[in-house]
């Protein structure tokens, strides 16, 4: 693995990273728990809707691929990560319809909870050693095309997020507050769209500045986007290509 191009861009696109059989099971399954059909399309009636994995055996196989753990080994380094049992995190599915999805603003993904509640994600905080959250997982359920709302990369985004999390300090800042200044400072960066076939995974780092957007192709999208936990607090002079990732932005502030 090139990991100084994931220092450089911040993601990795890992095709193949699990068997297509697999992923076209977990779609199956995905498919019923939407209480949609695939072929009427009068039961598509919104943009996108949110669903959880059951745990079913090809969410655990795609989460267990022997691939990713090789590939989560050379980012995060060898134990120093979570292993999942299953994907996990919400599975985003989105549909050919109009409408506003609502949900398509540039942003980073929160990591820690911020109040008395760990279920109340309104209140989750990111900070510079992003507590709680070693990578961010894009795994690829179905073919992606470029109409069919893949998700949008600021290319070296998360280079221009450190110098904006260290003043916060061990607190950090929320998601909207951080959400917001990354998404003003990296409106520079060059995009790239998550495209690809069903067992496709982008691996990203944290501070990774991504979007999503509305559909407007005709196949429906799955797509679920997990973290990886640290199983070690991460550091900014630590050794893995996250953490370098993490000391090269503050190298490069202002």
């Amino acid at each position: 693995m090139d990991t100084e191009n994931f220092i450089r861009t911040g993601f990795v696109h890992l095709p193949e990273a699990f068997p297509r059989d697999v992923a076209d099971e977990a779609r199956a399954l995905l498919w019923q728990a939407s209480g949609c059909d695939p072929d009427d399309r009068t039961t598509w009636t919104r943009p996108v809707i949110r669903l959880v994995d059951g745990g079913q055996k090809p969410f655990r196989e795609a989460a267990q691929s022997a691939r990713l753990h090789e590939a989560y080994d050379a980012l995060v380094g060898e134990g120093r990560w979570v292993p999942r049992e299953t994907v996990g995190g919400s599975v985003a599915v989105r549909f050919p319809v109009p409408g506003d999805p609502g949900d398509d603003g540039w942003h980073i993904e929160s990591s820690f909870p911020g109040g008395p509640d760990p279920n109340d994600f309104t209140n989750y905080r990111v900070n510079l050693t992003s507590r709680g959250r070693a990578l961010l997982v894009l795994f690829l359920f179905s073919d992606v095309g470029e109409d069919d709302a893949p998700t949008r990369i600021r290319v070296g985004s998360h280079l221009d997020v450190p110098p904006l999390l260290e003043p916060a300090g061990e607190d950090g800042l929320s998601f909207m507050q951080i959400s917001q200044k990354a998404a003003a400072a990296t409106e520079y960066r060059e995009v790239a769209l998550a495209t690809g076939r069903a067992g496709d995974v982008y691996i990203c780092q944290p501070f990774l500045v991504h979007a999503a957007q509305p559909h407007r192709g005709t196949t429906v999208r799955f797509m679920a986007q997990p973290g990886i936990e640290p199983a070690v607090p991460l550091t900014v002079d630590g050794p893995s290509p996250v953490e370098r990732a993490i000391a090269r932005g503050l190298s490069n502030r202002p």
